[in-house]
């Protein structure tokens, strides 16, 4: 029928689908179970269970977005209709007011170490681009001078192994607030290290980056991890105290990942397949 929706299939941004009116089984409940939640939380789920979508949700949420002019972009309409609107204000109050910091990791995925930090490298220094207009504010002259270098892509390795941290603090000096840090596919490039035999340099760079702005991080609001697999916490995220490590077993976050029975029923309703 011309007036049902078209089934997101390849689309993994939540303010597209939404831009679009395509389907969408709403999972804004997991709003409220992160902000119930630890200040630092992993999600492992297997491959095409909503991990990147659902980050992209909590994104456009949190997010005091704004342009690389720095113009505020509203995304509250994006929410309209869904469970999360009727959560009350003790959540609400949360939409749109902090600087979210997003990181997929995927692209870490290569056949030696150079080519994968080259890669991870290029992917904060997108995220440094997209925030450009924290260059606009105040910032002493060190500072400048280290978010030009990065901007630039310096060959400097220690410019990139505390990024996330150093971002986050120019984000609170712009806008007040701490930062959300949203770490996708974490575990990508280790595993591939592990295989193509490049683990113990990844891992130093990994956990440096993570520890960084998740463990030592006074500019941290929250932060959510996602990833296929559990990577030992004593590898990766020694000492980190306060991260909560929820599995496709736990309760928690039970029903934001994948589809419940009553999700799948309400499906096949709208797309008039109860017979299937």
């Amino acid at each position: 029928k011309m007036d049902q929706k078209r089934i997101p299939i390849g689309f993994e941004d939540f303010k597209e689908i939404k831009e679009n009116n395509l389907y969408f089984v709403d999972k804004t409940q997991m709003i409220r179970e992160i902000l119930d939640g630890s200040k630092v939380t992993l999600l492992t789920r297997p491959r095409r269970f909503g991990k990147t979508l659902n980050l992209s949700m909590l994104r456009r949420f949190f997010e005091d977005e704004r342009t690389t002019e720095g113009e505020k972009i509203d995304n509250r309409g994006l929410f309209e209709g869904l469970a999360i609107m009727g959560a009350g204000e003790t959540y609400l109050a949360h939409m749109g007011q902090y600087p979210v910091i997003t990181l997929s990791l995927k692209s870490g995925k290569q056949d030696n170490y150079d080519l994968s930090y080259t890669m991870l490298k290029r992917q904060i220094v997108a995220e440094f681009s997209r925030h450009r207009y924290v260059l606009d504010g105040t910032m002493d002259t060190t500072q400048r001078d280290k978010y030009q270098a990065i901007l630039g892509e310096s060959k400097e390795p220690a410019l990139y192994i505390d990024a996330l941290r150093f971002l986050s603090e120019c984000l609170y000096h712009y806008h007040g607030r701490e930062a959300v840090i949203l770490i996708d596919e974490y575990d990508v490039p280790l595993e591939n290290a592990y295989f193509q035999g490049f683990y113990d340099e990844m891992i130093g760079f990994i956990r440096s980056l993570f520890e960084s702005a998740l463990k030592t991080n006074p500019y941290l609001k929250l932060g959510v991890v996602t990833g296929c697999l559990r990577i030992s916490k004593e590898s990766i995220f020694t000492g980190l105290n306060n991260l909560e490590i929820h599995s496709i077993i736990s309760p928690k976050y039970s029903s934001c990942f994948g589809f419940t029975g009553a999700e799948v029923q309400n499906m096949l309703a709208y797309y008039n397949l109860e017979d299937r």
